[in-house]
């Protein structure tokens, strides 16, 4: 029960800031991108109707069935993660994927596009949102604890912890 409070509790605010983000990005980024630090980083409106980098564009039943099945399977994971405190940055990683995923889900199916707002001009990286950089960091988080922090036996405790 605690579980679930925490992963409901922390995924709504979390999904909150995301979409706040977006629609000040809707509102005030209409008229032209903001530059925030000249070559380095802008705010720029854009509607994104494909996956990470523009692949893909308009498959977006494709990706609402795709995102609703990853959802399910990390929902599924925050619950097999142990309760013990070293599983806790595994959890907290969990909540931010799931955030994410779910704030760019709310956007597929309420928009037909994800809104994206943040560019980097130095490196001429895709425009981005904050639900993004959930799921990125918490993708790279993520590998370096499963490479650095935990071991094999670690991941056996996830069978133990079936119902």
């Amino acid at each position: 029960m605690r579980k679930s409070f925490i992963l409901i509790l922390c995924g709504t605010i979390l999904v909150a800031i995301d979409q706040l983000t977006k629609r000040l990005a809707m509102t005030g980024l209409a008229g032209g991108p903001h530059v925030i630090i000249d070559g380095v980083f802008e705010l720029r409106y854009t509607e994104n109707r494909g996956a990470a980098f523009g692949m893909l564009q308009n498959q977006r039943i494709f990706f609402i069935i795709v995102t609703f099945l990853a959802l399910l399977a990390l929902i599924w994971l925050y619950f097999r993660i142990p309760d013990d405190r070293r599983f806790l940055p595994l959890r907290i990683i969990d909540i931010f994927i799931i955030s994410g995923a779910v704030g760019n889900l709310i956007d597929r199916i309420a928009r037909g596009y994800v809104v994206d707002f943040m560019y980097i001009s130095l490196i001429d990286f895709p425009v981005f949102n904050v639900a993004d950089i959930y799921v990125s960091w918490s993708a790279v988080l993520a590998l370096i604890l499963i490479l650095f922090k935990y071991r094999e036996d670690d991941f056996k405790r996830f069978r133990k912890n079936e119902s």
